[in-house]
């Protein structure tokens, strides 16, 4: 029997899991790192902090699962979207990593506005230019740190960089290169004419596959550190979103996920290129080959709510260490006796400034409408609940965008909460399923290595083969209603704010 390998380098830790090919989950080992903010708005990691925690979780796993390095029949790579590992013409990482929260590049996106126009942009890379995305990065480099510049001889991203160390092959993929604002996602390729007019080399970006093609194999000094087997294939995989979608079956029209980790994503499933005339979602390429989706990103999701747990839930975090629990798990049945609404408090979840539908590195975190009444309780609910309302936010240009939505799938930390499961319900008035693959992109990049080494004929095939709903959770027609309220004036908040908000971000920027 063979099995199949997947490994998401994460923001918080890398995940790599080994299954059978009936999506049977076989074994799993996660190793974190840190996430370092040199300055506010800021967010880099040591590239070389993943690559350990990769061979560390590859031997984990084979010996979680007793299975050796020669039953690996394929493995498959997913990673956090948009992050910038510069290299030298050695081959070494010349700066840390600028991840895909990090802020700093407000001016950079400005102009390459400016220089291309909206129109532009669009046409040759399907979205606009926002803060999180690679180009920028790289801008910014140019810059600021123009000694480093002038030495770049490789750009990857995350899971590239981990690619490129697994095998010796600089290579990427289509769906994680949708996210660097250099790619042409309509036609599938790099694009030559960004790169050309914002002054960059081509020759710094690797070779693009299909996410379910084989990229490069392991190499000897890989098999000897994690115990794999030299030349097993390592497919194209995805980035994290589109691996998390295939790991969620989010591979035809009309089923949405709505994934609650770090960051907080709606993803939905085109056979053709959609775009927003507005520009608040991305139009990327999908991990099914010649397929494509939208994409709706808010930046601190699950992120809120392991800010709250962090500065404000020592007293849950104490509680949960002598019982051996999570302290999610606490803070989460606090929240549960609260009733809906938070008795009109409301959290905008703007920590990391915002992506999707207000692209604002200014952008700040609130809690509006404080009164007598309300304790820690009601904080813990109001985060969850500000949380579903920026995910409605992408649901609603879906609509517009006449994207169909049958099915809702839930996933990460907002899959496994049955509180927060009916809380997206009942904001989104949309049933809310879960399904038996948690793993998320961990998970979809095994499915591809699947299809990539022929276990499977297509990934639709290997999601209908692995992938069942397990449960439902239907909106409250009341809570609904009074949601539907409050989703108003979450809205309006950001509009009275954002002035304010820049402002802000000005004082702070001067030291004051």
């Amino acid at each position: 029997m063979g099995y199949l390998m997947g490994i998401d380098i994460g923001t918080s830790g890398t995940k790599t899991l080994l299954i059978r090919d009936d999506g049977r989950l076989v074994a799993k080992s996660f190793a974190d790192y840190p996430l370092v903010h040199p300055k506010p708005g800021w967010a880099e990691q040591d590239p070389s902090d993943w690559w350990n925690a990769t061979v560390k979780s590859i031997r984990e796993v084979l010996a979680k699962g007793n299975v050796s390095g020669e039953e690996v029949l394929g493995l498959g790579l997913s990673g956090q979207m948009h992050g910038a590992v510069l290299l030298d013409k050695t081959h070494r990482v010349l700066r840390p990593a600028i991840l895909w929260c990090d802020q700093r590049t407000a001016k950079e996106c400005d102009w390459i506005t400016a220089k291309l126009g909206r129109q532009g942009l669009n046409r040759y890379t399907c979205n606009p230019a926002l803060t999180g995305f690679t180009a920028p990065k790289i801008i910014w480099v140019k810059n600021n740190e123009p000694e480093i510049f002038g030495r770049i001889d490789r750009v990857l991203l995350p899971k590239d960089y981990i690619r490129f160390r697994l095998t010796g092959i600089f290579a990427s993929e289509v769906s994680d290169a949708s996210g660097t604002l250099l790619f042409d996602v309509q036609n599938r390729r790099w694009s030559a004419e960004m790169m050309k007019k914002l002054g960059l080399n081509s020759a710094w970006l690797p070779e693009v596959f299909e996410s379910p093609v084989s990229s490069g194999k392991i190499n000897r000094e890989t098999a000897e550190a994690t115990g794999l087997k030299e030349k097993t294939p390592v497919v194209g995989g995805g980035g994290d979103q589109a691996a998390g979608a295939v790991g969620n079956g989010v591979v035809e029209p009309g089923i949405i996920s709505s994934t609650i980790g770090t960051s907080g994503v709606v993803f939905a499933f085109t056979a053709s290129v959609k775009k927003d005339p507005l520009q608040r979602v991305h139009s990327f390429c999908h991990a099914v080959p010649g397929k494509w989706h939208v994409m709706g990103v808010m930046l601190a999701a699950g992120g809120s709510f392991q800010w709250f747990r962090n500065n404000m839930g020592e007293e849950e975090m104490q509680e949960a260490k002598q019982k051996g629990a999570d302290p999610y798990e606490i803070l989460t049945a606090k929240a549960a006796t609260v009733p809906a609404g938070s008795e009109g408090l409301i959290f905008l979840p703007y920590l990391m400034g915002e992506r999707t539908p207000y692209p604002d590195p200014n952008a700040k975190a609130v809690f509006f409408g404080i009164n007598p009444r309300h304790k820690k309780a009601h904080m813990i609910r109001a985060v969850m609940e500000g949380v579903a309302f920026g995910l409605r936010d992408s649901l609603e240009i879906f609509r517009t965008m006449k994207v169909p939505i049958r099915q809702i799938r839930a996933s990460g930390g907002g899959g496994r909460s049955s509180l927060w499961r009916q809380i997206q319900s009942d904001i989104f008035n949309t049933e809310i399923v879960t399904i038996n693959a948690e793993e998320g992109p961990a998970f979809g990049v095994a499915l591809l290595a699947g299809v990539g080494t022929g276990v499977y004929s297509s990934v639709e095939e290997a999601c209908r083969k692995t992938i069942k709903v397990t449960s439902r959770t239907s909106p409250q027609k009341q809570n609904a209603k009074l949601y539907d309220e409050f989703y108003g004036i979450y809205r309006s908040l950001y509009r009275d704010l954002k002035s304010d908000f820049k402002k802000v971000s000005k004082i702070i920027a001067r030291g004051g």
